[in-house]
């Protein structure tokens, strides 16, 4: 299994140069790639850690990490769901940090 340092120095130079950060807590961050890791030690894919996945790929593929809900919960919000990606202002606390609400449609609870 890929150790979680690694996968966070690869993800922050990729998603850094899309405009997004890791949340600066740092023992979060790594809480959460953990749960990345374990989840595609599982499933055999990186599903988000916050939502329950169902095993199935073509059922989770909006859940995969980076899921399709973070782009506009950090436009929104300036972080996504489970706070593990964040914006510049969320982490430099110019803007409230405030609960995310879901956005997966409650349908795709249903297994």
């Amino acid at each position: 299994m890929m150790d979680v340092e690694k996968l966070y120095e690869m993800l922050k130079k990729a998603q850094e140069a899309q405009g997004y950060f890791f949340n600066k807590d740092r023992e979060r961050t790594f809480e959460l790639l953990e749960a990345l890791l374990v989840n595609k030690e599982r499933y055999g894919y990186m599903v988000c850690p916050c939502r329950l996945a169902s095993g199935d790929r073509e059922k989770d593929k909006d859940i995969i990490c980076p899921c399709v809900y973070r782009k506009p919960d950090v436009e929104e919000y300036g972080s996504c769901y489970c706070n593990l990606y964040v914006s510049r202002q969320w982490n430099e606390e110019k803007i409230p940090q405030v609960y995310v609400p879901e956005r997966r449609p409650p349908e795709k609870f249903e297994f």
